[in-house]
């Protein structure tokens, strides 16, 4: 059975994902839509085995990329999917039991299982960590944030119980590679929005996400791994304020130089 969906993938080099991804689409939805990000691998070219709807376009800003994205669908409901993700088959059926009957929703909330390398992280907030996933594309939006962008939805928001597996990181080299990247994202919307960030708020955001990670939501579970976690957590809050006051400082020092 085709279902009326568009799926959305946003792309940047993922020639190592990309196939397996849309591979657990590409037999029931009625449309696949590539946005692609000036990929220099076979990103490309192996999306053109799936779609003819294959676009390019540069990410200036995350969530009005994918606002961009979603506009392309032909179809009312899209399924926003990640290219290191993949529809579990009991997703599947759940969806296309959803299309065979009576929708209720405008949106529904999807949980996923996060991966770091082959092990699937099942505490300390990694799962079910459900996302908006399949809507109306009429009835959702991205706000326009370069990181992190939060999901406005209108209308009735219900839940699914199939998961989205996500292969969120090959290991932990990775994941430091990708959280570098989205520190200075976020230290950059903190100087962009003018948020005024102490020392003292950020060294307690640290310490908070690691206990909240690791003891509040049972991260302990996960052993080693739930332990790291909680260390990423917080290492996230600290070097996104050491990047925002060496981004001030820069910004300070360039507005002296043109006086």
């Amino acid at each position: 059975m085709v279902i009326p969906v568009a799926v959305v993938v946003i792309t940047r080099n993922e020639e190592a994902n990309l196939e397996a991804c849309l591979s657990t689409v590409k037999d029931w939805a009625q449309e696949i839509i590539v946005v692609d990000d000036g990929s220099t691998d076979r990103t490309l070219e192996l999306a053109g085995k799936f779609t003819d709807k294959v676009f390019s376009r540069r990410m200036d800003n995350e969530g009005r990329h994918r606002n961009w994205a979603y506009a392309k669908a032909s179809t009312p409901w899209v399924l926003s999917l990640d290219a290191d993700e993949r529809v579990t088959p009991e997703l599947r059926a759940e969806i296309t039991a959803l299309f065979a009957g009576s929708i209720e929703g405008d949106g529904y909330n999807i949980p996923r299982r996060n991966y770091i390398g082959s092990y699937w992280l099942r505490h300390g907030g990694q799962y079910p960590a459900a996302q908006l996933r399949l809507f109306k594309k009429d009835c959702f939006k991205y706000e326009e944030a370069g990181v992190h962008p939060r999901a406005f939805m209108t209308g009735k928001v219900f839940s699914l119980k199939g998961d989205i597996i996500h292969y969120s990181y090959r290991d932990f080299a990775h994941f430091v590679s990708k959280m570098n990247g989205q520190t200075t994202l976020e230290a950059g919307k903190w100087v962009d929005s003018n948020r005024q960030m102490s020392f003292g708020v950020a060294l307690w955001r640290s310490i908070d996400r690691f206990f909240r990670s690791f003891i509040g939501k049972k991260g302990y579970k996960d052993g080693f791994y739930g332990f790291m976690m909680g260390v990423f957590a917080s290492f996230y809050q600290i070097i996104s304020y050491a990047k925002y006051i060496e981004m001030l400082n820069n910004k300070k020092n360039a507005e002296a130089l043109k006086k």
